[in-house]
């Protein structure tokens, strides 16, 4: 079997341990989606760890031909609209962050804010936008920053100040708890370890479903111990889930079953 990884970082944590279990029986090749193209015929199966256009254009093209992708190009694609993924988690009855949507953050109305806020950048990429808005002078000091950037903007969720990260792998949950960037207070984050007993009932559950509404493989979801329940402030496709014990096990396994027997292509 041959495996291509899409991405820019092959010595990244989670891809070199995947690859490390799956060389001894099968070939294994990264692929940069900014530097390469994929000549001759595809591999068995593609890991998607990358989320730049290029990276989306090439995993449909191997899509195309027949290849599989995990996750897909268009599950990937998803998760970086931050409107279109809102839009889907609450219409599939998710406890989704309500999330509206400004197309510049200097067209946003201080007047008409209920701080605070989280102000975010609509399209995820490295390095956006992630800011809580307590007041006009903060608003006013990111609309100066970030003019014409394309925004969302949730309704601060009060909480105990730990962020709850959740990977799938498959069907696997990691879980742990990290200090959230948004807290007042807090410098520096800090991640400790989350054994899933710990994890508050119907939320092994919830991190599943998330999987099966947006129809991804590998995956992460940001949840937050909200008044009222959990909230789903982020979904990411294919994260780093570093440090998990048992992850690129998970991960090899899925890859190998993603491989399986290809569809014919049409000419």
């Amino acid at each position: 079997m041959r495996v291509g990884l899409i991405t820019a970082d092959p010595d990244h944590q989670l891809l070199a341990d995947t690859a490390a279990l799956l060389t001894p029986r099968h070939e294994v090749f990264a692929v940069d989606p900014e530097a390469a193209a994929v000549p001759g015929e595809p591999a068995d199966v593609y890991l998607l760890k990358a989320r730049t256009p290029r990276a989306l254009a090439l995993a449909r093209s191997l899509e195309e031909r027949g290849a599989a992708v995990v996750n897909s190009a268009a599950a990937t694609e998803l998760c970086q609209d931050r409107t279109a993924m809102a839009t889907l988690a609450r219409q599939a009855g998710l406890p989704f962050a309500e999330t509206r949507t400004v197309s510049a953050l200097a067209r946003l109305d201080a007047a008409r804010l209920a701080c605070p806020v989280v102000v975010k950048s609509r399209h995820s990429r490295r390095h956006d936008l992630v800011a809580r808005v307590d007041d006009p002078v903060r608003l006013a000091e990111l609309a100066a920053a970030w003019p014409d950037e394309p925004v969302v903007v949730q309704d601060f969720t009060p909480n105990d100040g730990w962020d709850h990260k959740l990977w799938v792998v498959a069907d696997t949950v990691f879980a742990a708890l990290r200090t959230s960037e948004l807290a007042v207070g807090r410098e520096g984050r800090l991640t400790l370890p989350l054994p899933l007993d710990d994890l508050p009932p119907g939320w092994l559950d919830l991190v599943r479903r998330v999987g099966s509404v947006f129809a991804l493989e590998v995956y992460g979801v940001d949840v937050l111990r909200g008044p009222d329940g959990p909230v789903i402030v982020d979904i990411n496709a294919f994260p780093g889930v570093r440090g998990q014990a048992g992850a690129p096990e998970a991960l090899a396994a899925l890859t190998v079953r993603a491989a399986g027997p290809r569809p014919a292509v049409r000419a």
